[in-house]
């Protein structure tokens, strides 16, 4: 009797092990991502299941790769990049590649500022490059994140179809494009979410609209017909080539492209900086390049407009913008000419011996103990307000275009002025 039950506990025993090694054998692969993950990140399970990527057997694998096992060796699973994401989205990768998307983390770090500033708001993301990370990165980009210890920073595609879901739906919503094109320098999503536009497709979302009614998204203009490929006629920088028949606007870009680094503030010859404008597409520099985008808008604007109500208000646009810059050259001649004069003393870093707008409010060159607070107010000038009141006009926002960019501008040229004579008033009694 006691031999008959040992062998009933040694069966058991058997039966225990053989239905260990059956469960380790099902957490093998995906099960087994999916197992760890669920306690570890549940965030992304959840996504990943309410993908379609999920519903097409598109696991963890394919993305991540197998060499991931343990929670001591996450740093083997890949993050994948644009190029995975193209060999079942190939028509929208090609799209992206030749799009002004694609150059934001290039354009960034073509930037003075962006060296100056501390890491974590640059490859951590917190700052600047929690939006430019989008671009296609050359190896030797990604080598120099990882050396800084960030890895995450990999991929364009999900600024937009964030993961794990990766959702068609999400980036075709306008909210998608608010979490970049906001804030200081570029409030798109204000200018459009408090404009006629963004009113009616915010409206309609409430379904407070007929269904058949018009509603401008950010897509529709932008990324029509769900195209990867954006462009505007203007840029974000506000200015172009060639230069107009307008001798006073001519002047006013030439003095705007001397602060930018463009042009060689003595001579007003190009500089190495317009091979960069050139190479990250920041501005039209012909003609026909501009006069594409253009047509391309109009074309939008009159799937609701007449053609020629676009192109007056359009073209009304434009004179706003010619305008601005006339403020906007007679504050940069003003602080100019405290440079030539001494009173502001060229800092090190600065290229020539005259105010640069691309080193944002590091006005000293990068040195934080010798800000210009002048050069500060230009700055605010030029890519807060001047951005507005065009970016605002385009919009079709009247309190943008007009109280938070042309009477802003007027305010900062009236700073500028009474700043500047302090200045001189102050630099001659110290002689």
């Amino acid at each position: 009797m006691e031999h008959f039950r040992y062998g009933w506990i040694l069966a058991g025993a058997c039966l225990l092990l053989a239905l260990s090694a059956t469960g380790r054998a099902a957490e093998t692969g995906e099960d087994a991502c999916i197992a760890c993950h669920q306690k570890v990140s549940p965030g992304q399970v959840a996504d990943w299941r309410a993908s379609k990527h999920s519903g097409e057997d598109v696991g963890c694998a394919m993305c991540h790769g197998e060499k991931h096992m343990t929670a001591q060796d996450h740093k083997l699973a890949e993050l994948p990049d644009e190029k995975l994401c193209a060999e079942c989205h190939e028509e929208q990768f090609s799209q992206f590649v030749k799009g002004k998307h694609n150059l934001g983390w290039s354009s960034m770090m073509a930037m003075p500022v962006t060296h100056l500033e501390p890491d974590e708001l640059i490859e951590g993301s917190r700052g600047c490059g929690g939006c430019h990370n989008m671009g296609v990165k050359s190896k030797a980009q990604k080598e120099k994140q990882l050396e800084l210890g960030y890895r995450y920073q990999n991929n364009s595609c999900d600024e937009c179809h964030t993961r794990h879901a990766f959702s068609k739906r999400e980036a075709l919503n306008p909210r998608a494009c608010q979490q970049c094109h906001m804030g200081f320098d570029h409030p798109q999503w204000e200018m459009w979410s408090s404009s006629k536009h963004g009113t009616r497709t915010l409206v309609k979302q409430a379904k407070d609209l007929p269904e058949g009614a018009n509603a401008p998204k950010c897509q529709t203009c932008h990324m029509p017909d769900g195209s990867h490929n954006n462009h505007t006629a203007w840029g974000f920088l506000g200015v172009r080539l060639p230069f107009p028949e307008d001798a006073q606007w001519k002047q006013d870009r030439i003095t705007i492209l001397k602060a930018l680094g463009v042009l060689h503030p003595k001579t007003g010859e190009p500089t190495a900086l317009l091979d960069a404008v050139k190479t990250l597409d920041l501005a039209r520099l012909t003609q026909e390049a501009w006069q594409t985008e253009r047509d391309k808008m109009l074309q939008t604007c009159s799937q609701c407009h007449s053609k020629a109500y676009a192109q007056h208000q359009l073209r009304m646009g434009d004179d706003m913008l010619r305008q601005a810059d006339r403020l906007m050259a007679q504050g940069i001649e003003i602080v100019a000419g405290l440079y030539q004069e001494g009173i502001i003393p060229k800092p090190e870093s600065y290229p020539y011996n005259y105010p640069n707008l691309l080193f944002f409010m590091r006005t000293g060159g990068g040195d934080l103990n010798k800000l210009s607070h002048i050069d500060q107010i230009l700055l605010k000038m030029y890519l807060k307000h001047r951005m507005r009141t065009f970016q605002g006009f385009f919009h079709i926002n009247p309190d943008y275009a007009y109280w938070y960019g042309w009477a802003a501008m007027a305010e900062d040229l009236g700073k500028i002025q009474e700043t500047a004579r302090l200045m001189r008033a102050t630099h001659a009694k110290g002689k």
